[in-house]
C-alpha cells in the first residue's frame, strides 16, 4: 500500500482521442492498487475550475467496461477560466477541498503546458486561499506541493519526446478503413480521390496512411512541394494510368501549404486535376470520423501501460521533480521531463513559421524522417542509375501473415530502385524446390499494400527435405540473394541453407528473413509482421463476446486463441480487452491458480458486472485443454454462472493488414534489400557472389526502437526449437499489468521489479521509432 494516504485525479482535455479511457481506466486502478484514493475529474478543465459534483470519487468498477469505447467517459472541454489565475486559483481551492496533490492530466501539449504552469504557481495559489481565508495555514501546509504527471492524448501524433500518442493508431485505423473502401469505388470508375485528413500543424496522419495505402501524391506541412509541383504532380497521374492503373489517391494534410505558405486546399488540387486531365475526381474530407471510434489493439495497450507508469511516477515524486510525461520509447514506457518535450514540439512549429523545412522534418524525429524518405523512394519509379550484376528472390514461408505483401511490394521496388534483377517464387522452398520462379518488374506489386495473406502462397515445407533440388534452381537462376519473409519456418529454413554452406557452394549468398507470423515468437525481434493484425482481429472478436456477455448476465466465455506454445496473443488480446485472465505457456500455472481465478470470477458476478472473459493460448497447458477449463468452470460455476467456448481459430490470420503491418512491412522490405545490396557488394569479387560469413544470413527486427539485423547462427543459441520460441521475450513482462488490471493479488514489488527488468529510464529524445 505504498500510495496510502495520496490521492490522485485524472481528468481529460483538449481534444478527445480514442485510449483515453484505457488511460483513465488504467490511472484509476493502479491508483486504487498501491492504496490511494482516486478521483475522477469530469468536463477536463472545466470541471476543475467549478468543482462540486465534478470531481467524484472512484472504486474500481467505475471504470469497468470502458477500456473499447472511443472518447473519454469522464468528458473533455475547452475552458478559458483555467487561461486565468483567477481561475487556477478556484482549481486549486477545489482540489484542496479534496486532499488531492497529484494530478494525472491526459491531452495535448497545450494541456500539458496548463498543468505545469498550475504547477509552478500552486504555492502562491495556495498562500492567497490562505490570505483570504478560504483554507487554514495547516490546511496549506499539508498540500504543500501539487505533483504533475501527462499522458499526450492526441491524434495527430506531434509531440516530440514520444514515439506515438494516445489515438494516433486509431486514427490511421479509420483513414485506412476509409481509403480500402474509397479503393474499390475508385477501381470500378476510374476515378480519383483527393482525402484530407487531419493534422493542421502536423503531417503525420497523412503520411503514414500515404506510405500504408501507396498514395499516387502526398501533401503535408513539414514539406511543401517546390513551385511548380501542379505541372509535375498531373504528369506524374497521367502516367499512372496510361500504365493502366484504375485509380488514383492523393492524400492532404488540411495544414498542407506552398513553399510561400499559402495552403493548399482539397478542392483546389481536385479543380486542378479536372481541368488538366480530365479525370472524374471526387474528395473526401475525413473530418471528425478520425477520432471516431472503438480504439485500437495497440491505443489500449499504450494507454494502460502509460496509464500505470504515470502513477508509478506520481508514487515516487520529490519535491525536486519536475513535472514529467510518460512517454513511449520503443515498446517501453519512460518519463521524461515535460516542458523540454513541449518546448521542442514548438521548436518544430517554429521551424516552419519560419520555412526551415528540412529542419522541421528532422525535428519530427527518426520515424517521420524515414516515413518520408521511403514514400519518396516508392511513390514512383525512378530508372536504376545503372543495372547492377546481382539477381535477388523473394519468397513467403509458413502460415500467411497480414504485411506479407506490404513487404514483398517494398522489397521489389527497392530492389529495382537498385538495378537488380528481382524474382518472386510461388509457394516457399517448395516453388523454390520446383523452380517457380518468375521475374517481376514495379507494376507487378502495384495493389499489394492493402491484400492480406500472402498473394505469392505460402508453404511450410523446410528446404532439408528438398535441398538439393533448391541448389539446382538457385544456380539456374544465379539468385545470388535470398528475401525470405515468413514465421518460425523462413527462420529456421534459412538456417538449415546456412549449415548446407559447407555442402554446397551455391547457398554461399546474401540471405534475410523479415520475420511474419502472428504468433510473434521468431528470434531477433520484438515485432513480427501480421501480429499486430492478428490481435486486432482477436480483439474486435472479444468486443463482440463481452458484450454478449453483458446481455445475458452471469456468464464466462472461455476463448482460445492461437500462438502455438507463444502467448503474446493472448496477453496482447488480454490486456486489449480487459480480460479476467489469460493462460499461456511461458507463465506456467496450476490448479491453485485456476481455483483462484475461479473465486475472483465468483466474487465477479456478485457485483454490477455480471460476466467473464477468460483467454487461453492453444498450447498453453498439455492436459489444461480449452474443454477442460470449460467443465471445470462450468463445475465451478454451477448455480452462480454458465460458461461458454469459443475457438477464434484462423479468422487471427485473415482480414486487411493494420496500418501498423502496412507501414511495418514496407519499412522493414526496404531495410532488407539495402542491407542485401551492401554486403552484396562486400562479397563480391571477380564476377561473383561467395557469402559464407556468419553475418550475411541475418534476421531483421525491431528490437527495442532500433533495427537490427541478428545473425541465425547467433540466433540458434537462444533459440527454443521443440517449443518454436526464442528463450527470452520482452513481453513478459506484460503479464504482470494483465493481472494487476484484472484484480489479481500480485505485490507492488513484483510488478516494479518486472517493469525493471526491461525498462531504462533516461532523459530527454526526440528520436521517434525507426
Amino acid at each position: 500500500m505504498a500510495g496510502a494516504g495520496m490521492a490522485i485525479a485524472v481528468l481529460t482535455s483538449g481534444g478527445d482521442a480514442q485510449g483515453m479511457n484505457a488511460a483513465v481506466r488504467a490511472v484509476t486502478r493502479m491508483g486504487i492498487y498501491v492504496g490511494a484514493k482516486v478521483f475522477l475529474i469530469y468536463e477536463g478543465y472545466e470541471g476543475l475550475v467549478e468543482g462540486g459534483d465534478n470531481i467524484k470519487q472512484a472504486n474500481w468498477l467505475s471504470v469497468s467496461n470502458i477500456i473499447q469505447l472511443g472518447g473519454t467517459v469522464i468528458g473533455s472541454a475547452r475552458c478559458k477560466a483555467f487561461t486565468t489565475r483567477a481561475g487556477r486559483l478556484r482549481a486549486a481551492r477545489n482540489l484542496v477541498e479534496h486532499g488531492i496533490t497529484n494530478l494525472c492530466v491526459i491531452g495535448g501539449d497545450g494541456s500539458l503546458t496548463g498543468a505545469d504552469i498550475f504547477r509552478s504557481e500552486w504555492a502562491g495559489l495556495l498562500e492567497e486561499l490562505v490570505r483570504d481565508g478560504q483554507i487554514s495555514e495547516e490546511v496549506a501546509r499539508e498540500n504543500c506541493r501539487l505533483n504533475i504527471v501527462g499522458l499526450v492524448g492526441s491524434i495527430d501524433n506531434d509531440f516530440c519526446g514520444t514515439d506515438m500518442t494516445i489515438g494516433t493508431d486509431s486514427a490511421l485505423h479509420r483513414i485506412m478503413e476509409v481509403i480500402d473502401a474509397i479503393t474499390t469505388t475508385a477501381q470500378s470508375h476510374q476515378r480519383t480521390f483527393v482525402l484530407e485528413v487531419m493534422g493542421r500543424h502536423c503531417g503525420y496522419l497523412a503520411l503514414v496512411s500515404g506510405l500504408a495505402s501507396g498514395a499516387d501524391w502526398l501533401f503535408i506541412p513539414e514539406s511543401p512541394p517546390e513551385d511548380g509541383w501542379e505541372d509535375l504532380m498531373c504528369e506524374r497521374l497521367g502516367e499512372t494510368r496510361s500504365r493502366g492503373s484504375r485509380l488514383n489517391i492523393i492524400i492532404i494534410a488540411e495544414g498542407a501549404i506552398d513553399r510561400s505558405g499559402k495552403p493548399i486546399s482539397s478542392n483546389y488540387v481536385k479543380d486542378l486535376v479536372v481541368q488538366r486531365l480530365g479525370f472524374d475526381t471526387r474528395v473526401t474530407v475525413l473530418g471528425h470520423v478520425q477520432r471516431g471510434g472503438t480504439p485500437s489493439a495497440f491505443d489500449r495497450v499504450l494507454s494502460s501501460k502509460m496509464g500505470m507508469e504515470a502513477v508509478m511516477a506520481l508514487l515516487e515524486a520529490t519535491p525536486d521533480t519536475p513535472a514529467c510525461v510518460v512517454s513511449l520509447s520503443g515498446n517501453q514506457s519512460v518519463r521524461l521531463p515535460l516542458m523540454e518535450c513541449v518546448q521542442v514540439t514548438k521548436d518544430v512549429q517554429k521551424a516552419m513559421d519560419e520555412k526551415r523545412f528540412e529542419e522541421a522534418i528532422q525535428l519530427r524525429g527518426r520515424s517521420f524522417e524515414n516515413n518520408w524518405n521511403i514514400y519518396k523512394l516508392l511513390a514512383h519509379q525512378k530508372p536504376a542509375q545503372e543495372k547492377s550484376p546481382f539477381s535477388m528472390a523473394i519468397l513467403n514461408v509458413g502460415a500467411p501473415a497480414a504485411g506479407m505483401n506490404a513487404a514483398v511490394r517494398s522489397a521489389v521496388r527497392i530492389g529495382i530502385c537498385q538495378g537488380h534483377t528481382i524474382y518472386v517464387v510461388s509457394d516457399g522452398f517448395e516453388g523454390l524446390a520446383k523452380g517457380q520462379v518468375r521475374e517481376v518488374g514495379w507494376h507487378d506489386v502495384a495493389g499489394w499494400l492493402g491484400r492480406g495473406g500472402s498473394m505469392l502462397g505460402t508453404k511450410r515445407t523446410l528446404p532439408k527435405t528438398c535441398m538439393e533440388k533448391i541448389v539446382e534452381n538457385v544456380r539456374k537462376f544465379n539468385i545470388q540473394a535470398l528475401l525470405v519473409i515468413g514465421g518460425f519456418e523462413a527462420y529456421e529454413g534459412v538456417l538449415q541453407l546456412v549449415e548446407a554452406r559447407g555442402q554446397y557452394e551455391e547457398l554461399c549468398i546474401v540471405m534475410c528473413v523479415i520475420p511474419a507470423t502472428i504468433s510473434n515468437n521468431v528470434p531477433g525481434t520484438d515485432f513480427s509482421l501480421g501480429s499486430d493484425t492478428a490481435v486486432n482481429a482477436a480483439m474486435e472478436s472479444c468486443d463482440r463476446i463481452k458484450q454478449s456477455a453483458s446481455g445475458t448476465k452471469r456468464r464466462v466465455f472461455i476463448v482460445e486463441t492461437m500462438g502455438g506454445y507463444c502467448g503474446y496473443l493472448s496477453t496482447v488480446t488480454g490486456i486489449a480487452v480487459g480480460a479476467d485472465a489469460a493462460y499461456v505457456y511461458e507463465d506456467p500455472f496450476t490448479i491453485h491458480d485456476l481455483k483462484a481465478n475461479v473465486e475472483h470470477l465468483t466474487d465477479k458476478m456478485k457485483t454490477d458486472i455480471q460476466r467473464g472473459l477468460v483467454l487461453r493460448n492453444e498450447k498453453c497447458h498439455e492436459h489444461y485443454t480449452t474443454e477442460f477449463l470449460y467443465n471445470l468452470y462450468s463445475s465451478e460455476g454451477k448455480g452462480i454462472f454458465d460458461c461458454r467456448i469459443n475457438v477464434l481459430g484462423h479468422l487471427q490470420q485473415g482480414g486487411a493488414p493494420t496500418p501498423f503491418d502496412r507501414n511495418y512491412g514496407t519499412k522493414l522490405g526496404v531495410k532488407a534489400v539495402l542491407w542485401m545490396s551492401e554486403k552484396l557488394q562486400q562479397v563480391y569479387s571477380k564476377g561473383r557472389v561467395f557469402a559464407n560469413s556468419g553475418d550475411t544470413a541475418c534476421v531483421i527486427g525491431l528490437r527495442k526502437k532500433v533495427v537490427a539485423f541478428s545473425p541465425v547462427t547467433e540466433l540458434k543459441k537462444v533459440t527454443d526449437f521443440e517449443h518454436r520460441l526464442p528463450q527470452e521475450q520482452w513481453w513478459l513482462n506484460l503479464r504482470l499489468m494483465l493481472k494487476m488490471l484484472a484484480n489479481y493479488q500480485i505485490s507492488l514489488t513484483e510488478y516494479i521489479s518486472g517493469q525493471m527488468e526491461h525498462v531504462t529510464r533516461r532523459t530527454l529524445s526526440i528520436e521517434k521509432g525507426f
